[in-house]
């Protein structure tokens, strides 16, 4: 029997020991999309206490108290954070065999070292008190905690609307551990579900731009104007979190009448929301193409899903879950209009639905075209995916129907700054693929090589796919 959180975790070979520990382990790390508060970075902010960096904002969290019984009052409620991490505390014993068990027991190990303690209510308030005291000290800061974390490069979400003020503090910072630049998200550029707060935000960008929109003219012109605001800022990568791909038919004059009619306050149909978001997916992917950025595509999300949950506490608040959407044929449509006129970005497309893996693994072979390594890009395992049998599964699907070697690898896809070591658990998982078909003769023992394309797995693809120096401007 092998003990819990041992240096061999996951590793089930001595093959795939050897790997991760002299090729995986101490790699630096890419982060290459991510939801951290950037204030919090540009600040250096420590937090007050082990509530306030681990269980602030954390849905995954949220989802277990919830299901194991515990009120709301102690999750997003009125409750002093010692309480909330008591019934967090409380929680994790419930949540074995789940992701969670894993990730708070390595988050604990790396930054806090605590390696010979379970999380339960009778550790809690011992764990709460250390780790809080902890936090105080300067490289348990957000930069000193990227900095533990060897985190050398940062993405993160951005609206177009964001004045990236805190990127050009941080930029500016010969302090900071890690380059953080802004990443295009322009998903409200798309939403036209409401009338009302699609116009304001549309005011928003004509104040941004100092521009009028009344056209579906300037509407373009206008995010253009802040497309290219975000490449003078360091920005290489757009990402767009959408149900699935809209590729409908639809021409100029009909997109110029859409806005026109939305604009004016006037409900959309569905066909006309539709072609109006194709057309909007289709304009900001060709301008990423002309700036050689690359473009990420989530797909497959049901958001927002208990009414009573999002009317009293908002979005992102853990009512979310798998969709399953078809996208194979306009997914294709989309991409091959880009390709026809040689206006395709580097792209990368995650799933949320497993039963999609195998499809995503053999679609991007269509659009390979031999100027780039790994151009198209199966994305990690993603939110509901990113643990063992998640990893697994589009590692393995990748491998037999693409390139295993030319994969970006892993990210952290989070707001809090202890979900680093999501990173250790992928390479883990990653070591023992491989470290297994070595040992049942599938691979050849040749550890330089293996070990090399580990490493590539781990952080140097993504260094040379993104053309991201991690240390220079």
């Amino acid at each position: 029997m092998k003990p819990f959180l041992s240096e061999n975790f996951l590793l089930q070979t001595k093959s795939a020991e050897r790997l991760y520990h002299d090729y995986a382990a101490d790699m630096p790390i890419f982060d290459y999309h991510c939801h951290l508060p950037v204030a919090e970075i540009a600040e250096n902010k420590k937090f007050a206490n082990l509530t306030a960096i681990w269980l602030h904002g954390d849905h995954y969290k949220w989802r277990a108290m919830r299901a194991n019984g515990v009120d709301e009052t102690y999750i997003t409620g009125s409750a002093s954070d010692k309480e909330k991490f008591r019934a967090w505390a409380a929680t994790v014993p419930k949540t074995l065999r789940n992701p969670l068990y894993h990730w708070t027991h390595l988050e604990l190990k790396h930054p806090f070292g605590i390696t010979d303690t379970l999380l339960s209510p009778a550790t809690a308030d011992t764990i709460y008190e250390k780790c809080s005291e902890m936090l105080q000290q300067e490289n348990f800061s957000t930069q000193g905690l990227l900095k533990q974390m060897k985190v050398k490069v940062v993405c993160t979400t951005d609206d177009p609307l964001d004045s990236l003020e805190h990127h050009q503090k941080i930029a500016a910072d010969k302090d900071c551990p890690t380059r953080v630049l802004p990443t295009w998200r322009p998903d409200r550029a798309m939403a036209t579900e409401d009338p009302a707060i699609f116009n304001q935000w549309v005011d928003r960008l004509a104040a941004c731009t100092g521009r009028d929109i009344t056209s579906y003219t300037d509407f373009h012109e206008s995010l253009r104007e802040r497309h290219n605001f975000f490449h003078e800022m360091g920005c290489r990568l757009s990402d767009h979190g959408i149900e699935e791909p809209y590729a409908e038919e639809y021409t100029e004059t009909e997109a110029t009448a859409i806005f026109a009619k939305i604009r004016s306050g006037k409900q959309l149909s569905q066909q006309e929301s539709l072609a109006f978001k194709s057309a909007m997916l289709f304009e900001f992917a060709v301008m990423d193409h002309e700036r050689g950025w690359t473009q990420q595509f989530h797909f497959g999300t049901l958001r927002n899903n208990n009414t009573r949950a999002f009317t009293n506490l908002g979005p992102d608040t853990g009512y979310d879950s798998i969709g399953d959407f078809t996208m194979a044929r306009s997914l294709n449509r989309f991409l091959d209009r880009l390709d026809s006129g040689d206006q395709l970005s580097k792209t990368i497309l995650y799933i949320l639905n497993p039963r999609d893996n195998e499809m995503i693994a053999t679609l991007i072979g269509n659009f390979q075209d031999g100027r780039i390594p790994g151009k198209m890009q199966f994305g990690s395992g993603w939110w509901f995916n990113d643990q063992k049998d998640g990893m697994e599964r589009q590692m393995n699907a990748l491998s037999t129907m693409g390139l295993l070697s030319r994969f970006v690898g892993m990210l952290t896809d989070s707001r809090s700054f202890l979900s680093y070591p999501r990173h250790e658990y992928f390479r883990r998982i990653l070591c023992n693929l491989f470290g297994n078909d070595i040992e049942n003769g599938e691979l050849p023992a040749d550890f330089e090589l293996i070990g090399n394309t580990v490493q590539d797995i781990c952080y140097r693809n993504a260094v040379n796919y993104f053309g991201i120096d991690p240390e220079g401007e």
